[in-house]
């Protein structure tokens, strides 16, 4: 009897844990979604922010799981921002005349560093990476403790933010090195370096330097948008889709037959015990050379019924 109420817990358990399991599984790829990851360092990025000073540069920490990637925040007045703009934050350097939509008396630029981390949320195939994307996106600074916030649309009246890299690789012989910026809605557009490896924006988004792996030898060009770079985003978005759609019906498959497991077994031990109750085992004697169960505490003891007693 004990062995099979151990053996019912330890298959319950095992479900448990295996459906445990199987959700950090799907938590964790979900993570591999560009927008998804912007939320999380967004969030990290407000976490360390206990009553900042304006226009002073915070870090903060990273999980180990994404060791390698920088995120720090900057609290800024609207106003102040769009009459003097911040000289250096980091490697991006922002012009007088922001202004973001809708209006907030304050707001924060989150700072990123994808590091190691930049082709695998940003893959450009035929591209390779000649510098680690960095990330500048803006969001409302009135509420330091909410998370999950929009970014604010971010536009730039006559001049450009300009972002200096300073950690680039050589550029291989017969390539020519671009300035390649991904859009909040997984757009891909390229423009021309400027001297000093620096870049030149409009717009708030994410951004790096690259060389095309394929060609060595690229003609002139202009800013244009690259519609390979799109169709692949989209592609991955449908396969990320599906992905989470395919785990999340699987874990539910997965709570249900835990649940008919576990209903089943505690049904199982409900038989067992009642059987356990009715089905007693009494102790055998004998009388005679006949074997009867004995019970003690019996009122009326057996007879024998033998011709010679009367």
């Amino acid at each position: 009897m004990n062995k099979i109420l151990r053996k019912v817990k330890t298959n319950n358990l095992f479900v448990l844990f295996f459906l445990i399991f199987l959700l950090y599984l799907s938590l964790s790829s979900a993570q591999l979604s560009p927008r998804l990851l912007d939320v999380h360092l967004q969030d990290l990025a407000f976490k360390n922010l206990f009553n900042p000073r304006t226009g002073v540069s915070y870090d903060a920490r990273v999980p180990t799981n994404l060791t390698g990637i920088k995120v720090s925040a900057m609290r800024l007045r609207s106003d102040s921002l769009r009459t003097r703009g911040v000289l250096n934050y980091k490697e991006f350097k922002i012009p007088i005349g922001v202004i973001e939509k809708p209006y907030v008396e304050r707001l924060v630029l989150v700072y990123q560093n994808l590091g190691n981390w930049s082709h695998t949320f940003y893959p450009l195939p035929g591209y390779s990476y000649l510098t680690p994307v960095l990330g500048l996106l803006a969001y409302s600074g009135d509420n330091l403790s909410a998370s999950t916030l929009p970014e604010l649309n971010i536009k730039i009246v006559d001049r450009s933010v300009l972002v200096h890299f300073l950690d680039m690789k050589p550029v291989p012989i017969g390539a020519l090195a671009r300035c390649v910026r991904f859009g909040l809605q997984g757009s891909v557009h390229f423009d021309i370096l400027l001297p000093g490896n620096v870049c030149s924006t409009m717009q708030q988004g994410h951004f790096s330097i690259v060389v095309e792996t394929n060609a060595p030898s690229p003609g002139p060009f202009g800013c244009r948008k690259v519609q390979f770079g799109e169709k692949n985003n989209k592609n991955m978005k449908i396969v990320l889709l599906i992905s989470g759609i395919l785990l999340v019906v699987i874990i539910l498959g997965l709570l249900v037959v835990g649940v008919i497991i576990h209903k089943k077994g505690s049904s199982r031990v409900q038989e067992l015990d009642r059987e356990v109750e009715n089905n007693e085992i009494l102790d055998m004697t004998f009388i005679g050379d006949i074997k009867v169960p004995f019970a003690f505490g019996t009122r009326t003891q057996p007879v024998i019924e033998h011709e010679y007693f009367a």
